[in-house]
C-alpha cells in the first residue's frame, strides 16, 4: 500500500472507548497535542455490554478517577437515568455507587467532551501498524496509509483487536455492536515482540419494551436520594427510570441443558477465557446444577428509547434457543428481541509485559490501557486510560513517573495486580482484593487523591483548596464531638432504650454515644444545643471517623509497614540469575517481572518468603 507523511503528534492512542477516552483527555490536558483514532466516531465511549457506571468495587474507582481530574464520573452524571448505592446494609467500606446511563446520551457526552479539548484531534481511521524504531514507538500507520510521528502511543483498542463475535454456529469478524474489528494489528504487535493471548467476553439480548409484562416482575426502583459520582457535580439528581427484577425457572434450565451440545462454550469453538464473575447463563447452569433459579434485572438503555437490556442473561448460544429460553422467563413470554446475545473473542496483551506506569518493558513510550490490559469494565478501562496517558504526558516532558501504589488507592490495586501477578481471565476489581478497603472508601477518594491529582496538573488550586477545607471542618467537628459531653436525662435515655442500648448514668461525650451502632450524627442533634451546621458531606466522614476510629488506625500502621517494604528498592538492571540461593522459579518470574521494589516482588506469584530473605541479604552484601 501507498503511504504518506499525514503529520505528528505527541500521543497517538488508537481506540476511544472508555479507556482511550481518559488517555487522550489527561495527555492534552497536559499539554500534549494528542490525537485520539477510532474505527468508527459513532462507537465513542460506547457501552456494548450493560449500560451502567459503578458497581461493588468499580463505583470506587470511578470516585478516584474524578478526585485525580479524570472525566468518568462528571459524564455519567449528565448521562446516568437511576442511581443506587449497593451494600447499605454494610459497613462504610464497601459501599458502592451503581447508575444506569442513558447510554446514547454518554456516548454524545464522552464525544463533545473529546471534541471540544484543547490539544486533542478526534479521528476516524484504522490503526493498522505501530511504528518503532530501536526499541522506541515512533507513530502509527493507519488503514488508508497515513503515517502519523507521535512521541508516544497507547493502546487502548477494548475487544476490537481481531475480535470475533460468536452467536451459536455463526462466528463473524466483528468488533462488538456489529462494528468493524480491528484486524492486521494484532500480528505487527507480535511482531513486535509483545506478548498477546485469547480473551473473551459477552453480553445478553436486548428487548422491546412495550412487549414486557413488568407486572410479574419486582420493581427495582432507585434511591430515594441521588448521589453523584463527581465531586464537582453541584446540580441536584433525579431519577428518572426504574429496573425490574425477574427469574429464571427450571423450565429455562431444561432448554439449557437440553442445547448445551449447540453452546460454542461447551463445543470448542470457543478458545478465550471469559470472566470468572459475569459468566453467561449456559456456565451458571453448569456451574451450579442444584440453584433453581437465577435473577434477571431488566434494565433501561436510555431515555428515548424503548431498548432494554436483561443483566445477567449473557449467552453465546444460537438465537433460536435464546429465544426460546426467553421465553420461560415471567415477564418475558412475549418479549421481541432485538438484538440476540453473543459471545465476542479478542486479542489482550500478558499485562506482565507492563510496567506499572502502563507503559511496556519491551518498546519504550509504547502503553497500554484496558481490555487490551487483559482487565474487564468501563471502570477498569478509564482508570489505566488516565495512567497511561497521563505517564505518557510525564515521559514526553521528562517528568518522573506517576505511580499509584497499593496503599493510595483501588486504581493502585488494580494496577498492581495486573502487572505483578498478571491475569488468567478478565480482570475484574472487588473491594476484596485491597488490604486497606476501610481507608480507602468511595466518600474520602477527593482527601486521598486531591492533592496528587493537583500536583499532577489536572486538579485546580481552588478545588484542592476546597477539599482541604472540607477535611478541615471535619477534624474541627470531631475534637469538638470528643470534648462536649452531655448530662444524663429522661429523652436521651428514652432515644438509648428505644435503640436498645445502654443508658447513660450520669453523663457521657457526644463522640462516645455516637460510638455505639445504634446510634447516627442525627440523633444525636437534638442533645447537641451547639452544633455546627455543617454539610452532608463533612458529617458523613465525621460519622465515620468516629465510629471507625480503632479500626482506621490499625489499617493506617498495616499501610506504614507496607510503605516501608516499597521504600526497598531493587535496581533496574538486577540480574536475578547471578543471586545463589534464588529457586529457579523465583529467578524466572523475577527476570520477567522486573519488581520495582522488595514489596512488588513479595507479591509475584512464584516468589516465596525465603525468596525475599535472599534478596534481602544479596541487597545488604552489595550496600
Amino acid at each position: 500500500m501507498t503511504t504518506y507523511y499525514a503529520g505528528n503528534c505527541d500521543v497517538a492512542v488508537i481506540g476511544a472507548g472508555h479507556a482511550g477516552i481518559e488517555a487522550g483527555l489527561a495527555a492534552a490536558r497536559l499539554g500534549m497535542r494528542t490525537i485520539v483514532f477510532t474505527i468508527n466516531l459513532d462507537a465513542v465511549g460506547n457501552m456494548p455490554c450493560n449500560p451502567a457506571i459503578g458497581g461493588t468495587g468499580k463505583g470506587h474507582l470511578v470516585r478516584e478517577l474524578d478526585a485525580l481530574g479524570g472525566e468518568m464520573g462528571l459524564a455519567a452524571d449528565k448521562a446516568c437515568i437511576q442511581y443506587r448505592m449497593l451494600n447499605r446494609g454494610k459497613g462504610p467500606a464497601v459501599h458502592s455507587l451503581r447508575a444506569q446511563a442513558d447510554r446514547r446520551k454518554y456516548q454524545q457526552v464522552m464525544k463533545q467532551t473529546l471534541e471540544q479539548q484543547e490539544n486533542l484531534e478526534l479521528k476516524q481511521a484504522q490503526i493498522v501498524k505501530v511504528l518503532a524504531d530501536n526499541g522506541c514507538v515512533t507513530g502509527v500507520q493507519t488503514q488508508l496509509g497515513a503515517i502519523y510521528d507521535a512521541k508516544a502511543v497507547i493502546i487502548a483498542t477494548g475487544t476490537y483487536l481481531d475480535s470475533t463475535v460468536i452467536t451459536g454456529e455463526a462466528v463473524l469478524s466483528s468488533g462488538p455492536d456489529g462494528m468493524h474489528p480491528s484486524i492486521g494489528l494484532a500480528d505487527q504487535l507480535r511482531d513486535l515482540g509483545l506478548p498477546l493471548r485469547r480473551f473473551k467476553t459477552g453480553t445478553p439480548p436486548r428487548i422491546n419494551r412495550r412487549s414486557v409484562d413488568f407486572s410479574k416482575m419486582e420493581l427495582q426502583p432507585g434511591d430515594e436520594k441521588a448521589e453523584p459520582f463527581s465531586f464537582r457535580t453541584e446540580e441536584k439528581l433525579y431519577n428518572a427510570a426504574v429496573c425490574h427484577l425477574t427469574y429464571t425457572n427450571e423450565e429455562t434450565h431444561r432448554i439449557i441443558q437440553e442445547n448445551l451440545h449447540r453452546s460454542p462454550m461447551y463445543d470448542g469453538t470457543i478458545s478465550g477465557v471469559g470472566p470468572r464473575y459475569c459468566p453467561s447463563i449456559e456456565t451458571k447452569i453448569v456451574r451450579f446444577p442444584d440453584k433453581s433459579r437465577h435473577q434477571l434485572f431488566i434494565e433501561p438503555c436510555g431515555l428515548d428509547t424503548e431498548e432494554l437490556y436483561i443483566q445477567g442473561f449473557s449467552s453465546s448460544l444460537p438465537e433460536d434457543v435464546q429465544i426460546k429460553m426467553m421465553r420461560t422467563v415471567p415477564g418475558l413470554e412475549n418479549a421481541e428481541m432485538m438484538r440476540p446475545a453473543y459471545a465476542i473473542e479478542y486479542e489482550c496483551i500478558d499485562p506482565t509485559a507492563l510496567l506499572p506506569t502502563m507503559e511496556t518493558k519491551k518498546i519504550s513510550g509504547l502503553y497500554g490501557a484496558g481490555q487490551f490490559n487483559g482487565s474487564s469494565g468501563y471502570e477498569e478501562a478509564a482508570v489505566q486510560g488516565f495512567v497511561a496517558g497521563v505517564n505518557a504526558a510525564r515521559k514526553i516532558a521528562g517528568q518522573t513517573p506517576f505511580v499509584l501504589t497499593r496503599e493510595t488507592s483501588y486504581i493502585g490495586t488494580l494496577i498492581d495486580d495486573l502487572v505483578t501477578k498478571g491475569t488468567e481471565e478478565p480482570y475484574r476489581i472487588m473491594t476484596s482484593r485491597s488490604e486497606y478497603r476501610l481507608l480507602h472508601r468511595q466518600d474520602n477518594a477527593d482527601q486521598r487523591l486531591c492533592a496528587i491529582g493537583a500536583e499532577i496538573g489536572l486538579v485546580s488550586p481552588q478545588r484542592l483548596k476546597a477539599v482541604e477545607e472540607k477535611y478541615a471542618a471535619v477534624a474541627r467537628e470531631v475534637r469538638r464531638l470528643e470534648s462536649t459531653g452531655i448530662a444524663a436525662n429522661d429523652a436521651l435515655n428514652a432515644l438509648l432504650a428505644e435503640r436498645d442500648t445502654a443508658l447513660v448514668t450520669n453523663s457521657a461525650r457526644l463522640a462516645d454515644l455516637l460510638r455505639r451502632p445504634q446510634i447516627s450524627y442525627q440523633d444525636i442533634a437534638p442533645f447537641d444545643p451547639n452544633r455546627p451546621d455543617l454539610p452532608e458531606s463533612v458529617t458523613e466522614e465525621v460519622q465515620i471517623q468516629i465510629k471507625y476510629a480503632g479500626y482506621l488506625a490499625r489499617q493506617e500502621k498495616q499501610v506504614q509497614d507496607f510503605k516501608k517494604e516499597e521504600q526497598r528498592r531493587l535496581p533496574e538492571n538486577l540480574d536475578y540469575n547471578a543471586i545463589a540461593g534464588l529457586r529457579l522459579e523465583a529467578r524466572q518470574k523475577l527476570s520477567e517481572i522486573r519488581p520495582m521494589s522488595i514489596g512488588q516482588a513479595g507479591r509475584i506469584s512464584g516468589v516465596s518468603p525465603a525468596d525475599i530473605a535472599v534478596l534481602l541479604i544479596y541487597l545488604e552484601q552489595q550496600s
